[in-house]
């Protein structure tokens, strides 16, 4: 019998008993291996196979989702205690600086049962009473009526005060005026409406006689200051008054306090403050002290002005020392300046981030890990997004950033490890599921910057610390982003990782193979390519290029420039060694065969000079080896191999490098420039737009659109 036809074996396989019964058989012993399989994994862990079970979703794809580069970090560990009971109200001036507020009772029951010997049963009831205050704030924040209702009967409250006052054997003193006594005993009225006048006599006695009745008028009249326009207030006449004020008050109070308590102002040691706390001297002056800084951290959240902002953070800065008697004002005033320092602008910036640097100098071993995380938060949050007009924004958090770790090198060292793990984690994950967001993830400015941050760290301190293992594993995230994004849209992060690994063995002089990372720029297949230019782009300012750049003129061009530019900076690095002519064989040969087979004039130029100049340094370096006497194991001698040459750097190659960088540095200031132009004739159309649609909908018009 002859053999079925291709038809008639395909209608066998699917209609004839035998093959049916065949196929019946073999898929019920699949389940039972199978059954028998889950048994297993069930019995050895339950629960986690029923909610996986349950759950019905790729783990992989919902671990991946729940990985953030910012969250690695806890910040409640960190935290202090906020000091929710501590007054922000106005310093009494009966001349006991206490002070005066919502909360008065709860601070000064904190203060007497840590100062004074109470009774067992005294603080029971003072512990009783804060509880009760917690409460009372937890309502108010989760009810809102509640606290309208208790607003609403605050002045019925105060009317009932002001009778019980009546009655009280103290003697009555006049709320429109006060009496200064200054060192004379000479008495001077004051009036409680600060005007022009009241605030300069106030002045003078305080920078002259360091009058502390004088010095609680004027922080009163500060913190009003402060607070202008977010409660109501009659402390201050008029504009005017405010400013003098604001002025008097920031730029010399840190020197009156100095005085007052006698240190100089040349001392910045947390210390000396922490030695005074027993001392009358600072128990008279800590209530002023206090309502000083907090008003100015109050101020500096509700001013915009850059240039208020600067001066009031140089006068903070100045009394940085007086912060270590109030931890939780030391949190808030880190917190505000890295805030102001992420997303402020130039000087701003910088004096933000110099207060950040002196807390954590001065309060070294308890607020370093403080500012480091909070600083590592706001520059991943900040580096989400990048714009042209955000490049020297961004490096220069970055730069700064690393300035801060350089302070304490060996407590940044094992936090940039948990960070550079999280790193290789999700690109682990990229390189192993391939999924859409796990690529997403890589594939951005976070991921990017990230990388490039500790790229920086690493290279500033290789060579004084052992930095070793987080050099290895930051070079194998960046050969594994290369791996993950060969495509030619993907050619800016390409570009990228070569100039870190350059970077990285610039600065450590471990040697990093980066020639066929490069090379294989120049070999990308695109199809046909267009004659003309693409449209104006900032190659320096994308992750990813879009579709239509990548037929244009200009990404060939783009392609031999950073080949050529990637080449020349790691040849550089090893134009004096004496293996040079052994490393740069096989990219020579791979330019030879890119310059025989390129139609484009300007390409082969470039890499025709390259080449040239690349063979007479091979030529020099053969020359200087063939008059060496010792042997490849002699390793002393050859790392000194051309050290005299290298220092001169007199070499053409080194020349020829130079004009490398600087027609790249011109190139991309132009391309920079032409970017930031089109940028603001788009904004320009947009908003004549938008006034267009503005007059149009004032005059009725209707957009029949």
């Amino acid at each position: 019998m002859g053999k079925l036809g291709k038809k008639a074996r395909k209608f066998a396989k699917k209609n004839l008993q035998s093959v049916l019964k065949r196929k019946r058989k073999l898929k019920s012993m699949f389940k039972k291996k199978a059954a028998k399989k889950d048994e297993q994994r069930e019995a050895e862990d339950p629960e986690g196979y029923r909610t996986e079970l349950h759950s019905g979703r790729d783990s992989q794809v919902e671990d991946i989702k729940e990985i953030s580069l910012d969250a690695i970090f806890s910040e409640d560990e960190i935290d202090a205690v906020e000091d929710d009971f501590d007054s922000d109200g106005y310093l009494s001036e009966d001349g006991s600086c206490a002070e005066v507020g919502e909360t008065e009772s709860a601070s000064n029951l904190v203060d007497n049962n840590s100062e004074g010997a109470l009774s067992v049963q005294n603080r029971e009831i003072h512990l009783e009473i804060l509880k009760k205050m917690k409460k009372l704030d937890r309502l108010k924040k989760k009810d809102p009526d509640f606290c309208k209702f208790l607003d609403s009967n605050k002045n019925r409250l105060k009317v009932f005060r002001d009778e019980e006052n009546e009655f009280s054997d103290e003697d009555e003193s006049s709320d429109d005026d006060r009496e200064l006594v200054d060192e004379n005993g000479t008495k001077t009225e004051v009036s409680m409406l600060l005007n022009s006048s009241a605030v300069d006599s106030l002045c003078q006695l305080v920078k002259e006689q360091q009058n502390v009745s004088a010095l609680i008028r004027l922080l009163n009249g500060y913190r009003a200051a402060c607070h202008y326009g977010t409660e109501s207030c009659g402390a201050l006449k008029d504009g005017l008054t405010l400013s003098n004020t604001l002025m008097f008050v920031l730029h010399e109070a840190d020197n009156v306090f100095r005085k007052m308590l006698g240190i100089p102002c040349s001392n910045e040691r947390k210390e000396m403050i922490l030695g005074f706390k027993d001392t009358s001297k600072w128990k008279k002056l800590k209530p002023l002290i206090k309502s000083y800084l907090r008003s100015t951290l109050f101020f500096l959240n509700e001013v915009s002005d850059s240039v208020i902002l600067v001066f009031a953070l140089t006068r903070l800065r100045a009394s940085i020392i007086f912060f270590a008697a109030f931890p939780p004002l030391l949190q808030r005033l880190i917190k505000t300046s890295i805030h102001l320092w992420a997303t402020g602008e130039g000087t701003l910036s910088l004096h933000s981030f110099l207060i950040i640097k002196e807390v954590a100098s001065v309060f070294n071993s308890d607020y370093f890990d403080t500012c480091f995380v909070k600083a590592y938060k706001a520059f991943i949050s900040r580096c989400k997004f990048v714009e042209p007009g955000l490049f020297e924004h961004i490096l220069f958090l970055k730069n700064s950033f690393v300035e801060l770790c350089s302070l304490d090198v060996q407590k940044a060292l094992s936090k940039a490890a948990v960070s550079i793990q999280q790193l290789a984690k999700i690109l682990h994950l990229g390189l192993r599921t391939k999924k859409k967001e796990a690529v997403k993830k890589i594939c951005s400015w976070q991921y990017a910057n990230c990388i490039e941050l500790w790229v920086a760290f690493i290279s500033v301190n290789v060579r004084d610390y052992d930095l070793q293992p987080l050099l290895y594993m930051i070079i194998q995230i960046i050969n594994g982003v290369a791996v993950l994004f060969p495509g030619p849209r993907y050619l800016p992060l390409r570009v990228k990782c070569v100039q870190w690994l350059n970077h990285l063995s610039s600065f450590s002089g471990v040697f990093t193979p980066v020639s066929s990372l490069a090379m294989d720029v120049l070999e990308y297949k695109i199809g046909k390519v267009g004659s003309k230019p693409g449209k104006d782009f900032n190659f320096s300012s994308a992750i990813k290029l879009p579709k239509h750049w990548l037929k244009s003129r200009n990404f060939q061009e783009e392609c031999v420039f950073s080949a050529i530019e990637l080449l020349a900076m790691h040849f550089a690095q090893w134009s004096y060694h004496i293996s040079f002519p052994e490393l740069a064989t096989i990219p020579i040969i791979r330019l030879r065969k890119f310059h025989a087979t390129t139609t484009s004039e300007s390409s082969r130029r470039l890499v025709k000079r390259f080449i040239d100049q690349v063979e007479q340094n091979i030529e020099f370096v053969r020359k200087k080896r063939d008059d060496v006497a010792f042997s490849p194991r002699d390793q002393q001698s050859v790392e000194s191999f051309l050290q005299l040459e290298k220092g001169s750097g007199n070499v053409p190659f080194t020349q020829y490098y130079r004009s490398v960088i600087e027609k790249a540095a011109s190139r991309n200031l132009l391309t920079n420039k032409n970017t930031s132009y089109l940028e603001q004739k788009k904004s320009k159309r947009k908003r004549q737009r938008m006034n267009n649609n503005v007059v149009g909908t004032a005059n009725g018009e209707v957009d029949s659109h």
